[in-house]
């Protein structure tokens, strides 16, 4: 009987390797997503025609030099003061504000001054997008420019200045009603001198901080000056005749406004990189569109100021400003709850309405916009995608110092966002996306989208410029 080997005697416990520690796999960093205008330049040789290829270089070469420049001029002037002035003066000069501000005048008896601003600020942000997504002309490069900004802007191409190009144009129209009042004696001197004052500061503020900001070089910031201009100009050399157009009597308004803000929506000209410009253009054309019809629809059936639909009403303190609360509670309400509604009757009826049609022809379909035939179900942005605007306390800490790395998230969620294929963040069925590869994998929208953002705008443009005043007298809250 062979006895049984002994045991091998314990190694020391020095001798003992420790396990390899499991290393958790680390995702590869993603590459960074270039900014609008930021891509090779064979892209833009290869998209562009010849004219705007051309025109572009000659701004790329200025924003070469300038570039540098106002990044010294940052480092000279920056102030933590100065930061929060110079980004919250410049919401003043976004169309965001001048949505929220317009109805106002609608809602306390200026329909026409109401009609007039909104035309020059409507036809600058579709003319600055039309520019803009022309020429595909980057914003300062930063580094070595420092951006400072809340909001979306700097998704946006940067030629020309859409904040210059409001600021100046809404400046100088301010500017005509003053030197109006005045020469009829109902504003003083002292009072013109300050109200000019006010809108020259107005102005500088807006578009010197555009430069304060790294946002847009004095290249972007003259072209917007200039279309801002030109804008005021068309507004009090034409505006006229456009009022006394939109009281044309029989259907010709109605017949020339809505296949003109169509037309003006489909032939938007297309960017090399999917950005904003083209939904704020639908947004205001369309909301231009709808004060037209309204001022048709008033005039038409007598429900107009001039018609004596509308009865002065005689408020006085305190009660006048409850009323005023009152209106403005009830109209902003009331555009909330239109927004609200229309959106999800237009998600509802569009796409299988598009599907019946593409089955007959198929439809004209903008790059980066999935049509209905790809998707099965509408899951457009919600609320969750929104980012909220900082209030001043918390400005510091919400200013971007943006650089083409630090820029990639945001642009990256805009363009591989809802509407694209990935069914785990579009909250769909993988089934319902087309796969890697396929026809629309790298769409970042639905078709929808645009014609529902028409019918929304111009619902709030209509309820804003007539049927809300409307409201406000059959109620006895009056207008005037």
């Amino acid at each position: 009987m062979v006895s049984p080997l002994p045991s091998p005697p314990a190694l020391p416990a020095s001798f003992i390797l420790p396990p390899e520690p499991t290393v958790p796999p680390q995702p590869l960093p993603q590459a960074p997503v270039l900014e609008p205008g930021r891509q090779p330049d064979e892209a833009y040789a290869r998209a562009l025609s010849p004219w705007r290829y051309a025109v572009r270089r000659v701004l790329l070469r200025s924003l070469g030099w300038e570039s540098p420049l106002l990044a010294r001029l940052q480092g000279k002037v920056r102030r933590g003061w100065l930061d929060t002035y110079m980004v919250y003066t410049s919401t003043l000069g976004t169309h965001t504000f001048f949505m929220v501000v317009l109805p106002v005048f609608f809602y306390f008896g200026a329909p026409r001054e109401g009609r007039g601003l909104l035309n020059v600020l409507a036809f600058g942000v579709w003319a600055a997008g039309i520019i803009k997504d022309s020429l595909c002309v980057p914003r300062p490069f930063a580094p070595p420019v420092t951006r400072l900004t809340i909001g979306t802007h700097h998704l946006e191409y940067g030629f020309p200045s859409t904040h210059s190009t409001n600021s100046v144009s809404i400046a100088l129209y301010l500017l005509s009603w003053v030197r109006a009042l005045s020469a009829s004696d109902l504003l003083s001197s002292a009072a013109s001198t300050a109200l000019l004052a006010l809108l020259a500061l107005y102005a500088f503020s807006v578009v010197s901080g555009r430069l304060y900001c790294g946002m847009h070089s004095m290249v972007d910031c003259a072209g917007g000056v200039l279309l801002g201009a030109a804008l005021w100009w068309t507004q009090v050399t034409y505006f006229d005749q456009i009022e006394a157009f939109l009281a044309t009597p029989g259907w010709l308004v109605p017949l020339t406004v809505v296949p003109t803000c169509l037309y003006l929506v489909h032939t938007h000209v297309e960017p090399v990189e999917d950005n904003p410009a083209f939904e704020d253009a639908i947004a205001f054309l369309s909301v231009v569109m709808g004060c037209a019809l309204g001022r048709w629809t008033a005039v038409r059936w007598g429900f107009d100021p001039e018609s004596g639909f509308f009865e002065p009403k005689h408020w006085e303190g305190a009660v006048w400003c409850g009323v005023a609360v009152a209106k403005l509670v009830l109209g902003i309400s009331l555009i909330f709850m239109w927004r609200l509604l229309a959106k999800a009757a237009m998600h509802a009826i569009l796409p299988p309405l598009f599907r019946l049609l593409w089955t007959l022809h198929p439809l004209p379909n903008r790059r980066n916009y999935t049509p209905a035939t790809v998707y099965q179900h509408y899951s457009p942005r919600t609320t969750a995608d929104l980012n909220p605007v900082p209030s001043v306390i918390d400005l510091p800490s919400h200013l971007s110092h943006m650089s083409d790395s630090s820029a990639s998230s945001e642009i990256r969620q805009r363009r591989n966002g809802t509407g694209t294929a990935k069914a785990e963040e579009a909250g769909r069925r993988q089934e319902d996306v087309p796969e890697a590869g396929e026809e629309g994998a790298e769409v970042r929208h639905y078709d929808a989208d645009v014609l529902t953002k028409v019918v929304v705008y111009a619902g709030i443009g209509f309820l804003a410029a007539e049927a809300t005043p409307w409201l406000f007298e059959w109620l006895g809250l009056g207008v005037y």
